[in-house]
C-alpha cells in the first residue's frame, strides 16, 4: 500500500508518498518526473497519513519555518545502486551550503576506487531524485556557479537556497540560447 498526502508550502503544493518502510517521494506539483517512481501505475494509493508521512510533514514544517530539521524521515529509496549512492551523498550536503556536480563525481569516484566519474552521470542521478527538498538536490550547482538542473524549476531552487540563507552572490541563472 502506498499512502499519500499533500503539503501546502510557500512554493506551492507538494505531493508526498510513502509505503510502510519509508518515504518514497516528495514532489512539487507539476515538476519534472512528478510522481513517477518505479511501478507507480501498479500501486493502490490511500489518501492517509501514516507515521512516516506525519514525520515528513513535521520535517517540512520545520524547514519552511526557516530552520534546519534535526532529523531525516525514514526513506525507502527506489532506484539503481548508482542513483542511491548519489542520493546518499546529497544527504551529506550541509544545510545552507552547496556543492557541484563535479565535486560529487570526484567523491563518488574516490569512494569506488575509480580515477574519475562523469559529472553528467551524477547530474542525471541528481535530477531523478524522487525525494525533493529532504534529499537536497537543490544544493547542487554548476562548477561555474550556474543554478541549473532542478526538476522543480530554477525559481524554486533559488527560493530554497534563499530560505537556507545560502550566500547567493556567487550564483547566476544561465540564459538559455535559442537552438535551431
Amino acid at each position: 500500500m502506498i499512502y499519500r498526502t499533500y503539503y501546502l508550502s510557500p512554493l506551492g503544493r507538494i505531493l508526498l508518498a510513502a509505503d510502510d518502510i519509508g518515504l518514497i517521494g516528495v514532489w512539487f506539483e507539476g515538476q519534472k518526473y512528478f510522481g513517477e517512481f518505479p511501478g507507480h501505475m501498479n500501486y493502490v494509493f490511500e489518501e492517509k497519513e501514516n507515521h512516516i508521512l506525519k514525520d515528513a510533514l513535521r520535517w517540512l514544517d520545520i524547514y519552511f519555518g526557516g530552520h534546519r530539521p534535526d532529523f531525516t524521515p525514514l526513506l525507502n529509496l527506489e532506484g539503481t545502486a548508482f542513483r542511491k549512492e548519489v542520493w546518499q551523498l546529497l544527504l551529506q550536503i550541509p544545510y545552507g551550503q552547496t556543492t557541484t556536480y563535479g565535486k560529487l563525481a570526484a567523491q563518488l569516484a574516490a569512494h569506488n576506487g575509480l580515477k574519475r566519474m562523469s559529472a553528467q552521470a551524477v547530474g542525471g542521478a541528481v535530477g531523478h531524485n524522487e525525494i525533493s527538498i529532504i534529499i537536497p538536490c537543490h544544493r547542487v550547482v554548476g562548477a561555474n556557479g550556474s543554478l541549473t538542473g532542478y526538476a522543480g524549476g530554477i525559481d524554486k531552487k533559488v527560493r530554497l537556497l534563499e530560505l537556507e540563507k545560502t550566500d547567493m552572490t556567487k550564483f547566476f541563472i544561465q540564459k538559455r540560447t535559442q537552438e535551431s
